[in-house]
């Protein structure tokens, strides 16, 4: 069986590597990213990736993702998290599960990056764990979708 999993990065995502690597590690998004592939095809999983700077074509991905019956999102919506409520809302909109990964632990961060607007409408959050948080969010819908 295979699924299909979407994963998604926000804003500044595509500066991993170059921004702030004590906070968000020095490999860059590509490199995260080639390696999730990799693990997500030795599970035959399909996994699509998608990162944007701008926060409504992040709210078409996901409405597209509704509309493609993905079976699982990974999304870190970078400093989205803390400010939209329009993603939030396009999450909701999502009937797969939806894990929300962020690279540094925000609840251990300044006063404003301690507030997630989209805790209540994932099924899981992993923070501060670096890439791994990644790759524990594909084991967590894998293991999730194959029930």
């Amino acid at each position: 069986m295979s699924f299909e999993i979407l994963f998604v990065n926000g804003p500044n995502l595509n500066m991993l590597g170059k921004r702030d690597p004590k906070h968000y590690g020095a490999r860059t998004l590509e490199q995260i990213t080639d390696d999730l592939k990799l693990k997500a095809r030795e599970h035959s999983v399909n996994l699509a990736e998608f990162q944007s700077n701008h926060e409504g074509q992040l709210i078409d991905r996901l409405h597209q993702a509704f509309f493609d019956k993905i079976d699982g999102l990974i999304i870190n919506p970078g400093g989205l998290t803390h400010t939209s409520i329009a993603l939030r809302d396009a999450l909701d909109i999502l009937t797969c599960p939806i894990v929300e990964v962020h690279l540094s632990d925000i609840k251990k961060r300044e006063s404003f990056r301690q507030i997630s607007m989209i805790e209540d409408v994932v099924s899981k959050s992993i923070c501060g764990k670096g890439e791994i948080g990644y790759f524990e969010g594909l084991d967590f819908l894998i293991e999730t979708l194959k029930g």
